[in-house]
């Protein structure tokens, strides 16, 4: 290993000051081979020895940490230092042998420090909770030994009172004897009693000192792991606050300097110069750098492609790249009418000019640590957020995006073939998910009661109506028929948990699809997404998982699956791959593209079994047709960048309607005032409708108590247009739409609707 340092610069440490726990000075840092040795600002402080590029560094960026109470202490020559903790090892060099064993002397007691803090907590791991269930369930082992110890000590007790009061006996006794034959029996009794009460009497001296070294001792390792978590708990805080501050500064540093960023390349550059540039900048800090481990389960097939007068052969994972501008749409085959998501070809025209742009989103700064550093591990739906991190649209609106591309369910409401109608399905169910690319921002959570209508019938022939059904855990129920021959209808129920560094949102429930002339009724559930950089660094989502569509009518199925992005993977981000069979489990379609572009099918030909993949596992050659386009998403509208990247539906979705129901979302009051930019009235009237609606919660648990109090049955809160009722085909409960909304809607009659704004 090459040891050259700078020898020419000063790395003298600063003694600490009398008094002081913290040590700091200049050490050098091995980095890699090419570069060697690097001259480093290193600060040992409460146990913990951080780094830092330059003395300026400690205000807003730390390269590295390691926890010393962990840690092994090693020297290698003169002047060398090897620190490891948990797979991390920190190469240092001082200048000199005696500033080499002041930083030792120094290591040393802060180690020593740490561990008499920690008194055998080196096993946690200082970021969970201190509330956490191993935490309690390790203090209620702790006071049950206690009781147990109590009991011995009362079982001692009662036995020493016996012992004792049978020996005063038989002294008694022994001092009226006169007949010396009975004294010697007597004084063998005597003696008997005696060495009871004297086992006794050890038992409860060993018992008594057992629980004293019991109870002292956890009694100073709760107060040392308190102490030691509070500690932990502030650095953290102070930790992510200073992240906080330096990812504001990146953001005004850039918006400052636009011509820059303008100019900057958007893919990685072929330049010899700013590669290399690139790889010193991060090769210091590669302890600090997350990698996304690559996907373990590769497609397990090969796809090729059949031609005229080639056969090429060409991997499943760059079907969708490979085939950009050669795929053909399926509105040229004979027995397939044409496609709606034709974008110049759209069949129907809206008779209403629907609105094309919002109000812009205004530029407001806000401390976003602050805020989420309540947050970490809470369910987001239980957490008062401000406006800030909102769009102006609600969870309800939200869940009508999916129809953005409902021409493919009218497409393939036309099949005659199952299978075919299976592609569209997929490509659809895939569709949903085009829009979450850039909208990074939360949606409203509904208010419980609230509403959603989105009647297109006379533009698309389809009426949607949503209501949010469940307050905890937050719960909606969709319902939309369409008059082109086809009723969707969905209850789903969001689970999202913030962990610090991402925000995962799972939905919860199935989609219910059934085509009308056929029977044919298709069932599939969500994806995982996961929002990643809540604190520092530019959002980004990302979608994975695996979505089964299941035709209950015919057993036909299709797998999707939605691979995660890797760092290290070759394959295009954000790609999906599926494979729709038969009910027998034979393969006649393989889809290929991107969630946020594109899908595409293949008719399989023919289909082999192949050689041997990369972990080992046999792969299926399927023989294929040119892929065929199924669905491309629409360009953004203008200026998206500036309205919350809103599609051209989004837009229109919070739109003013006449006759809407008292409940739906575009009467709220906090929502519509956020979309026209006057956000601090926003922020307030979201705390009264939220404080209102705690109100109604208060009030229906003590109806409900003094029901129970009464003896009397009494029915918590029920949905106004849809009704619980067990699926025949999943065997699950979920509400379902009981009707009567666009009958009252016609009548203009909304009596029976809550007070919700």
């Amino acid at each position: 290993m090459s040891e050259q340092g700078k020898g020419s610069a000063s790395a003298s440490a600063a003694a600490p000051a009398p008094g002081s726990d913290t040590y700091k000075g200049w050490l050098f840092k091995w980095t890699n081979y090419l570069k060697g040795y690097q001259r480093r600002w290193f600060v040992l402080s409460n146990g913990l020895l951080s780094y830092y590029r330059t003395q300026a560094e400690m205000a807003h960026t730390c390269r590295g940490t390691i926890n010393l109470a962990t840690a092994h202490i090693d020297t290698e020559d003169a002047c060398n230092i090897v620190l490891s903790s948990g797979g991390r090892t920190y190469h240092l060099k001082a200048s000199t042998e005696v500033e080499r064993q002041r930083w030792v002397t120094a290591l040393e007691l802060a180690k020593a420090k740490a561990i008499r803090m920690m008194n055998d907590q080196s096993d946690d791991s200082g970021d969970e909770e201190p509330t956490s269930q191993s935490d309690r369930s390790e203090i209620q082992g702790t006071l049950k030994i206690l009781v147990s110890k109590l009991d011995d000590l009362s079982t001692c007790n009662d036995l020493i009172a016996k012992h004792g009061a049978a020996l005063q006996r038989s002294l008694s006794e022994l001092e009226g004897l006169k007949v010396p034959v009975e004294g010697g029996e007597k004084i063998k009794a005597v003696n008997e009693r005696a060495t009871l009460f004297r086992i006794t009497s050890n038992a409860m001296i060993n018992a008594c000192r057992d629980f004293l070294d019991l109870a002292e001792t956890h009694s100073r390792r709760w107060q040392r792991a308190l102490q030691y978590e509070r500690e932990q708990r502030t650095h953290l805080e102070e930790t992510i606050e200073q992240l906080a501050k330096q990812h504001n500064s990146l953001e005004r540093a850039w918006r400052e300097a636009p011509t820059l960023v303008s100019t900057a390349p958007s893919a990685p550059t072929t330049n010899k110069g700013s590669e290399r540039l690139r790889k010193e900048e991060a090769s210091d800090e590669d302890e600090d750098t997350e990698y996304f481990d690559a996907m373990e389960d590769s497609p397990a097939f090969i796809t090729v492609t059949a031609a005229e007068n080639t056969q090429h052969r060409r991997s499943q994972s760059n079907l969708s790249g490979a085939s950009g501008g050669q795929a053909s749409d399926w509105n040229q085959d004979d027995h397939m009418s044409p496609s709606y998501n034709d974008v110049s070809g759209k069949e129907l025209q809206p008779r209403r000019q629907r609105r094309t742009h919002v109000p812009d989103k205004p530029n407001y700064s806000l401390n976003l640590w602050s805020i989420m550093k309540n947050c970490i591990g809470k369910e987001l739906s239980k957490i008062p957020m401000p406006v800030n991190f909102n769009e102006p649209l609600s969870m309800l609106q939200r869940l009508t995006e999916d129809l953005e591309y409902h021409e493919l369910l009218d497409k393939a409401a036309r099949c005659d073939s199952s299978l075919e109608q299976m592609c569209l399905v997929a490509a659809f169910s895939v569709s949903s998910y085009s829009t979450t690319v850039h909208r990074t921002a939360k949606p409203f959570n509904p208010l419980l009661g609230e509403t959603y209508e989105l009647d297109r019938l006379e533009d698309f022939g389809y009426r949607s109506l949503c209501e949010q059904v469940s307050h905890h855990p937050p719960a909606a129920a969709h319902h939309v028929i369409s008059q082109r021959g086809w009723t969707l209808w969905q209850e789903i129920t969001i689970a999202s948990k913030f962990r610090g560094k991402y925000l995962s949102i799972m939905p919860l429930g199935a989609i219910h699809l059934q085509f009308h002339s056929s029977g044919n009724h298709y069932v599939w559930r969500k994806v995982t997404s996961t929002v990643h950089n809540i604190i520092v660094g530019k959002l980004w989502i990302d979608q994975s998982g695996d979505i089964e569509i299941v035709n209950h009518r015919t057993k036909e199925t299709c797998q999707l699956k939605f691979s995660p992005y890797s760092y290290f993977s070759r394959d295009v981000p954000r790609k999906v791959t599926g494979v729709v069979a038969d009910s027998g489990g034979q393969a006649h379609y393989i889809l290929s593209g991107t969630w946020d572009d594109k899908i595409e099918s293949a008719n399989i030909i023919q289909s082999s079994r192949g050689g041997s993949g990369s972990e080992g596992k046999q792969k299926t050659v399927y023989q294929t047709s040119s892929p065929k386009l199924l669905w491309k998403k629409y360009p953004l509208p203008e200026n998206a960048e500036n309205m919350y990247y809103f599609s051209a539906l989004a837009l229109t979705l919070n739109e003013q309607e006449d006759g809407v129901g008292l409940t739906d979302s575009r009467l709220r009051p906090d929502q519509r005032l956020m979309e026209e930019g006057r956000w601090d009235e926003a922020n307030s009237e979201k705390q009264r409708l939220e404080e209102k609606q705690r109100a109604v919660r208060r009030r229906r648990e003590a109806e409900a108590s003094d029901a129970l109090d009464d003896g009397r049955e009494y029915e918590g809160y029920q949905p106004l247009w849809f009704q619980q009722r067990r699926d025949s085909v999943t065997g699950e409960t979920n509400f379902v739409y009981k009707g009567g909304y666009w009958e009252a809607k016609e009548r203009q009659d909304w009596s029976m609707c809550p007070d919700i704004f």
